[in-house]
């Protein structure tokens, strides 16, 4: 088994759910998606605590990697509870 395939293995025996969320540090973020800009990421890590954004990062270091997969989930929640305030 070559090392590229061991890794492939160990990833999948962590995807529970059949999905696979990538770790995108923030800076690297608009390589992937066109929003929010990076002023717009970091003005949500700074406010981390009062906003619930501190489920979507995970910090290594001084580095801030962003869990796509639950970035979305947030997003889609913040919708919902404008629905019901409208």
């Amino acid at each position: 088994m070559s090392k590229n395939e061991s890794i492939c293995k160990k990833e999948s025996e962590l995807n529970t759910e059949g999905q696979t969320s990538r770790l995108i540090p923030c800076v690297e973020w608009p390589k992937y998606h066109p929003w929010p800009p990076i002023g717009g990421l970091r003005h949500l890590i700074f406010h981390e605590k009062s906003n619930g954004f501190n489920k979507v990062i995970k910090r290594v270091g001084r580095r801030v990697l962003i869990d796509e997969k639950k970035f979305f989930e947030f997003v889609d929640q913040l919708n919902s509870k404008k629905d019901l305030q409208a």
